[in-house]
């Protein structure tokens, strides 16, 4: 029985070929190793992304200012990522990619009126764009709704240091030094960059189940 599943399982073509599974051990290797260098790719592109995000943040803390390069940086890493995912997934998952360049789409017009509303910087709708990609359309609730959170309290440490001045010596032009002297400033980057880092948290793409699928040959992790 063993040696009948056997040679069914590795019959190739019209031709049925005898093998013992031992010969087969480095195809299978081969495909373990394949799987692995996509898990090792996302993961990468999620770190790369969560980088860019602490240099923004710091970068508009000490000049509220965030180069486009980040942006840019956050966007590339996210095509990476999705490659990883779409090169293992079914082909009728491969729809949902959609989803995510309307989530870019959606939050490029949200922060763009904000922008002409002079509520958001250009350098922030841009980073909020890029991260935006990273979630489907049922994801991106929870990028926005921690992004607003995490610009809330932004905005309330801003209006502490303004009132209490407790920094004597300030970096000259950066967030707190524009504060103190009176300055309403929001270093917004640190908003965007702390929500998109929570959303990844709890759309699960640190998870077990997410993370296993890429090891699974029948069809990888939906992004």
């Amino acid at each position: 029985m063993y040696l009948r599943r056997a040679f069914r399982f590795f019959k190739s073509g019209d031709e049925a070929t005898f093998c013992v599974p031992s010969c087969r051990f480095p195809a299978v290797f081969s495909i373990v190793f394949n799987l692995m260098v996509l898990l090792i790719l996302f993961l990468i592109s999620l770190f790369v992304a969560v980088g860019a995000g602490v240099y923004s943040g710091l970068s508009d803390i000490r000049g509220l200012t965030i180069p486009n390069i980040y942006s840019g940086v956050v966007a590339v890493a996210f095509l990476f990522a999705y490659l990883a995912v779409w090169v293992n997934a079914n082909p009728s998952h491969v729809w949902v990619g959609r989803q995510h360049i309307l989530s870019g789409l959606l939050t490029f017009s949200i922060t763009f009126l904000l922008f002409n509303l002079r509520m958001l910087g250009a350098a922030d709708s841009k980073l909020a764009t890029a991260y935006a990609l990273w979630f489907k359309l049922t994801d991106l609730p929870l990028f926005l709704a921690y992004m607003a959170i995490s610009g809330g309290l932004v905005a309330v440490a801003s209006l502490v240091i303004m009132r209490r001045k407790p920094f004597k010596s300030p970096r000259e032009g950066s967030w707190v030094a524009r504060v103190q002297n009176g300055e309403s400033k929001v270093p917004y980057g640190v908003a965007i960059a702390a929500g998109a880092l929570v959303a990844f948290l709890k759309a699960g793409y640190l998870s077990g189940d997410f993370l296993s699928g890429f090891l699974s040959v029948s069809g990888g992790p939906i992004l």
